[in-house]
């Protein structure tokens, strides 16, 4: 009589591929009655590295229309622009972009 052998394990492997991409996410500032214009301007410098002109013109914006969209991308960048502006002191919020 053969000795008794047990089948050996058949091992399936399987890679699930992530086929969504994630959706960008808005950097936006909004008016406050605290911070003066040349103050703001100085931080979107800052922050952003933006001219002079380009952050005149996002702080234009945020005063004549309450917001402005500072920048949009890849979420955890967007949450270290959110935190920076948020310790000068600027109201900033984060959003999915559409």
């Amino acid at each position: 009589m053969a000795p008794f052998s047990e089948p050996s394990p058949t091992i399936i492997e399987k890679t699930r591929v992530e086929t969504s991409i994630s959706k960008p996410w808005k950097v936006i500032v909004l008016n406050d009655p605290v911070n003066l214009m040349n103050y703001v301007v100085m931080v979107f410098r800052k922050v952003f590295g933006f001219d002079e002109k380009k952050a005149v013109k996002h702080m234009k914006e945020v005063h004549e229309l309450g917001k402005s969209v500072l920048w949009i991308g890849e979420r955890e960048q967007a949450e270290n622009y959110a935190y920076q502006l948020q310790r000068w002191r600027l109201q900033t919020l984060l959003q999915r972009d559409d």
